[in-house]
């Protein structure tokens, strides 16, 4: 069956995982699940998909299809050395060559990318997308947790760290491609 349903540009549809990045009170936090699935199956419960790179100076959240994945941190950490202290411009870089390159338009991944300054998501569309709100989801259970976020930030006073780390458990509960085996990295925000 088909679906004349529209699907956003920003959206990438995977069952693979759900990543979340919060800016809230002074700190930026980044964390996903470590579940990895083929099918209708799990293979792993454990998996890390939130990386620190540059000497813990940027932290990578990626969802999609595991090695592509990788293969996409290993190249954006190439354009983060190459542009250092610039994040917008290596994800912009990086955004370029994943929409032009023919090899690199095949991945299936999307990445979440954060340091003291920026948060922002790069897709396979060539696109950088940074929030108005400091929240982005990507994977299966991207959005289920984002609104988990926006929810938490208005009616509590938990940290970045804890609200990724409450909003990642309630999209466990609700996408059956994630799972509540989470890994939230925090530090210092410049905003």
């Amino acid at each position: 069956m088909t679906s004349n349903r529209t699907r956003s540009p920003y959206r990438v549809e995977t069952h693979s995982t759900t990543i979340l990045a919060v800016r809230h009170q002074g700190r930026v936090a980044l964390g996903g699940d470590g579940q990895v699935t083929y099918g209708s199956n799990i293979l792993k419960a454990d998996t890390r998909k939130v990386r620190w790179i540059l000497d813990k100076k940027m932290v990578v959240g990626f969802a999609g299809s595991t090695a592509d994945a990788f293969a996409l941190l290993e190249r954006f950490e190439t354009k983060a050395k190459n542009f250092p202290g610039n994040l917008p411009r290596a994800a912009t870089e990086l955004a370029r060559d994943w929409r032009t390159d023919r090899i690199l338009r095949k991945l299936e991944a999307m990445m979440i990318v954060v340091d003291p300054e920026h948060s922002l998501l790069i897709t396979g569309q060539g696109d950088v997308v940074q929030p108005a709100d400091g929240i982005l989801g990507i994977g299966s259970g991207g959005n289920f947790a984002i609104a988990a976020a926006r929810a938490l930030i208005k009616h509590s006073s938990l940290s970045a760290g804890d609200i990724v780390r409450e909003s990642l458990r309630i999209a466990s509960e609700i996408d059956v491609y994630t799972n509540d085996n989470i890994v939230v990295e925090e530090f210092p925000s410049a905003s």
